[in-house]
């Protein structure tokens, strides 16, 4: 019996051996197995994908980005540049699987499945991607996800086109897995491709100049699949005071009695270790690494201003709960697990920028992105460069310039984490003796007793005491009963601090008001500050020289120099020009005590009035014949390199063209129509100045001032015609309301009587006034010209986010 036993197990195990393998591990059995959150298979001898779907109708998140950059910074397309991210899950339809987008913009957050149901089927989900099934075994599904993931998943070709700088399309025969950064781990899969798009037979100056061969251009795409946070963040209330990015969506299980639009802030998850004590460490720290291509010393300059949130932080209850590190050379920058701060190299320099990964469900941040780039550092340079003019025979630079630079850049590190962190702008900072490193910061540049100019303290070298206040909003741990009440507690006491927060669209726009949110402005005052800065502006005006490039260094190269010392005021003179027509608000709440909207006084307008004739001046926009001649034309190989001065003249130096640009960039704001009709409503309200009055005085301090000779005259002569140009284009702007419109009238009749009496007093200038007499009669039928913008100029970048 035994035997038999033993006989009847043979067979059974020889029975057993002998079943087939399972179909999905017969297809993939001479492939590269990855084992992780999606396993997947490497089949090297197709160049293929091959991606275990086991996870089916359970949702995950899904973010494609680009490891490897355009180059240009016009184009964007910058290298760690975070694309879309989304909720999305597989579900099987026979021998199709599709990647399905839900809408979570629209939810019903209640225990109702019907209710859910209802809303899910009222509004359009997404289909982002369909696969066909190869194999199969229960509930796991084998499908070819390569062409998934070697595809235009960043928009790049639209995004060039879009730029205007070529027509290209996604080459497939050009495009492969890249292998090297396609890995898995048990939370996120990971995967990278090379994609190439052709064409570029229409290729923009853009892209030919960062492209080898602008027939092709090759660049890498990455995507994510992450599993999503799990259930324990307790989302926290967005307040318009708290100074946060957020997200929103329309819940529809919220009573009809209530918003129906709900608003959360965005913010990395923190706890402490003990939630009672008043100082504790963190759970789980926030992490954050450097690129490790960073040389130095620009690598410590980042570590340190980096690592100043560390005093936030503590602000909040945490100790060591904000960390900085190099990354190792073993990890990958574009995976989700790491935070990181990126040291982005462009062809010409540019913005900087933080993103963010979000969980859309909740707001909780889940991978902070920095992108810093690399040329910003050498504008700074430039600048103190020009103010100081160094480079004295035989010496080398003061140390203080490089220092100044170094220092910008903790600063620049400190705001781009900020966004990382959940932080929008807060450009009245500077109002508030530089409380928040989320504004945009002029360098501090002083006048010593003798007269000498003193760079020697820029910036700040710490958080300020706005993000100390806004961390405490979005990061200190409260219990549920206490959060709300503590919360508003805080609001209110930023309030009676005078901690002010405007953030971006009250202070960039051209048609802006605020008396204290402005770009790259300095101090309480902004008038008084304007005038310290023209003399600052002037002190580098008189001491320019060829000191101020290096010896052996092209004298042509001398103009790059100038150009951020002639427009060295510009920002604190956009600053005075919001005064006029200007109000000063708050982001009130019902409740809290923050005052009304108040019309700025008359001698507060009346006083930035004339401050901006002031800088209207022939004094101010001519530059001196002594400067003009040391700027040779561009020699080979500098031609069009650097950020100069629009030209009218061909290769010679323009000054006229720099004195056009200059000007026109106040008139903007002075003939805006937005900053026109409100001057007339509020000297209707509040009896303060309107926008006749402004007309009024420009017109005197232009037109009827007493000309001058030379350059002088000539520049004088052009911002005459300037002003005019701006006054037919106001009078014909759909913006300009009808009070605006009858007063351009009128004040364009006045100026044709007055060119016509000087054409009898002034024979010299008949063709000056005979043109201008022309214009005016018959606006429509003449092109307006269109005056030479400044040069970037921008103390850090052309822009920011």
């Amino acid at each position: 019996m035994r035997h038999f036993l033993a006989a009847i197990c043979c067979c059974l195990s020889l029975a057993l051996s002998a079943q087939p393998a399972s179909k999905i591990t017969e297809k993939t059995k001479n492939m590269k197995r990855y084992d992780g959150f999606f396993t997947f298979w490497w089949d090297h001898q197709n160049g293929k994908i091959w991606l275990l779907v086991d996870k089916l109708d359970k949702e995950f998140l899904y973010v494609n980005s680009l490891p490897s950059g355009l180059g240009s910074n016009d184009v964007g397309l910058d290298r760690g540049q975070i694309g879309s991210s989304r909720i999305v899950y597989f579900t099987r339809v026979g021998r199709k699987l599709m990647l399905i987008q839900p809408n979570y913009n629209y939810r019903a957050v209640s225990a109702d499945a019907n209710e859910q149901r209802a809303v899910r089927e009222s509004f359009a989900q997404s289909a982002i991607a369909g696969f066909t099934v190869d194999e199969e075994e229960g509930d796991k599904v084998l499908v070819d996800a390569t062409s998934f993931f070697v595809r235009d998943a960043h928009g790049i070709a639209d995004r060039i086109r879009g730029m205007r700088q070529g027509t290209y399309a996604f080459n497939e025969q050009r495009s492969a897995v890249y292998l090297a950064n396609t890995r898995n781990f048990p939370l996120n899969s990971e995967f990278e491709a090379t994609i190439t798009f052709t064409g570029g037979s229409d290729a923009g100056r853009f892209v030919t100049t960062v492209t080898p061969s602008a027939e092709a251009i090759t660049l890498r795409v990455h995507h994510s699949f992450v599993q999503l946070p799990d259930n324990k963040y307790t989302p926290r209330a967005y307040d318009i005071r708290s100074g946060y990015f957020g997200i929103s969506y329309f819940d529809y299980s919220s009573p009809f009695s209530e918003q129906i639009q709900q608003m959360f802030i965005a913010r990395h998850r923190l706890e402490k270790k003990d939630p009672s004590a008043s100082i504790s460490e963190a759970v789980k720290p926030i992490v954050y690494y450097l690129d490790n291509g960073t040389p130095e010393p620009i690598r410590s300059a980042l570590l340190d201003g980096a690592r100043w949130w560390n005093q936030a932080f503590e602000a909040a209850g945490y100790k060591d709960a904000f960390i900085v590190k190099i990354l190792p050379d073993s990890a990958d920058a574009m995976d989700i697990r790491y935070n990181m701060i990126n040291w982005v190299h462009r062809s010409s320099r540019g913005w900087s920028y933080g993103a963010s990964v979000t969980d859309p469900r909740t707001g909780e941040i889940i991978k902070g992105q920095v992108t810093l780039g690399s040329l910003r550092v050498r504008q700074d340079y430039l600048i103190f460069t020009g103010l100081i003019s160094p480079y004295e025979t035989g010496m080398p630079a003061p140390t203080v310039i490089k220092e100044a630079a170094l220092q910008r850049l903790r600063q620049l590190s400190a705001h781009e984490i900020g966004h990382t962190l959940g932080l929008q702008h807060n450009y009245a900072s500077s109002f508030n003796n530089r409380a928040s490193v989320m504004d945009y910061p002029h360098p501090v540049v002083q006048l010593t007793g003798k007269g000498d100019i003193d760079i020697s303290a820029p910036y700040t070298s710490q958080i300020g005491e706005w993000d100390k206040r806004a961390i405490m909003y979005g990061y200190s741990q409260f219990t549920p009963a206490s959060e709300k009440k503590a919360l508003q507690e805080l609001l209110e006491a930023n309030t009676k601090a005078g901690l002010l927060f405007i953030a971006d669209a009250d202070s960039r726009a051209a048609g802006g008001m605020h008396p204290y949110a402005h770009l790259w402005d300095n101090g309480k005052d902004a008038v008084d500050e304007l005038k310290h800065v023209l003399n600052v502006r002037q002190k580098a005006l008189d001491r320019f020289s060829e000191k101020a490039i290096p010896v052996n260094t092209p004298l042509s190269k001398l103009e790059d120099v100038l150009v951020p010392v002639y427009n060295y005021h510009r920002y604190q003179l956009e600053a005075i020009c919001k005064l006029i027509g200007g109000m000063n608000y708050s982001y009130s709440v019902r409740g809290d005590e923050q005052a009304q909207p108040q019309v700025l006084s008359n001698s507060v307008q009346q006083k930035a009035l004339q401050a901006a004739m002031d800088c209207l001046s022939p004094d101010v926009l001519t530059i001196p014949d002594r400067i003009i001649r040391l700027i040779p034309p561009r020699p080979p190989m500098y031609y069009n390199v650097g950020e100069l001065f629009s030209k009218r003249t061909g290769m010679s130096f323009d000054p006229l063209a720099a004195a056009e640009a200059l000007a026109d960039y106040e008139l903007e704001f002075l003939f805006n129509a937005e900053r026109a009709n409100r001057l007339e409503q509020f000297k209707a309200r509040a009896g303060t100045i309107g926008f006749g009055d402004l007309l009024d005085t420009l017109i005197a301090r232009t037109w009827k001032s007493s000309l001058q000779q030379g350059l002088k005259g000539q520049v004088q002569l052009q911002l005459q015609q300037m002003v005019l140009t701006w006054l037919i284009g106001l009078s014909q702007s759909e913006n300009a309301g009808y009070a605006v419109k009858t007063i351009c009238f009128d004040r364009l009749q006045q100026l044709k009587q007055y060119a016509a009496a000087r054409l009898k007093t002034t024979p010299t200038l008949k063709a000056h006034y005979s043109y201008a007499i022309e214009r005016i009669e018959k606006p429509k039928d003449i092109t307006l010209p269109q005056h030479k913008d400044l040069p970037p100029g921008a103390p850090i970048g052309c822009d920011d986010y």
